[in-house]
């Protein structure tokens, strides 16, 4: 039996201004759990971005769920959770702040998973603090937290063992494949190597262009 695409790419195209990044791209992916594997500066965090709507294409389609980023960018923006890791964006909110803010956002909000990723990052001593104060791993674990939290169709994750610990690490793999026998979701781990144990439905390699 023949899975049915939930996120289809077609020609995808994307160029910064000093490089080429993505070339006609095209994937065609079903619910579960999807890696995008690469050396640093092969385009991971710019596919991601672009599967966010962040980035425009150059060239190329982007559907979710039947749903076309160009056709429809706010329906299919309804549907994404992304947060880039790097940005400042959220840094003067406190982490509980941000994910209390979350609920509102995602409608399939599953509250009890939030509890158990805040409980299996450790994050309860955290979640009165400045997402700028910090540390660049607890910050990331707090984002995963939310995403995963979130039951967003599309929930991108870039980098995610970027400064984490190892119990936390561990935790991550328990955590990701209870998401891959959903069959209304899609998350897309961008990381430049397999995570161990973690059951990829889905895996597109980059290089470096």
């Amino acid at each position: 039996m023949t899975e049915r695409i939930f996120l289809q790419v077609d020609g995808l195209r994307f160029s910064y201004p000093e490089c080429a990044v993505l070339n006609a791209l095209s994937l065609a992916w079903p619910a579960g759990l999807a890696l995008v594997r690469g050396d640093e500066s092969c385009g991971k965090t710019t596919l991601l971005r672009l599967l966010a709507g962040e980035l425009a294409a150059q060239a190329g389609r982007i559907t979710l769920q039947g749903t076309s980023l160009d056709e429809a960018p706010k329906a299919y923006a309804q549907k994404v959770f992304w947060i880039d890791p790097r940005s400042g964006e959220l840094d003067t909110l406190t982490a509980q702040g941000w994910l209390d803010s979350l609920p509102a956002r995602y409608p399939q909000w599953d509250a009890a998973a939030l509890d158990a990723h805040t409980e299996g990052f450790a994050l309860h001593e955290h979640l009165h603090k400045p997402l700028y104060a910090l540390s660049t791993g607890t910050k990331r674990k707090v984002l995963m937290a939310g995403a995963l939290a979130s039951n967003a169709p599309l929930t991108l994750i870039d980098e995610p063992v970027g400064g984490l610990d190892k119990p936390s690490i561990r935790y991550l793999a328990q955590a990701l494949p209870s998401q891959a026998t959903q069959s209304d979701r899609l998350i897309v781990v961008a990381h430049y190597d397999t995570l161990a144990d973690v059951p990829w439905g889905s895996v597109v390699d980059l290089v470096r262009r």
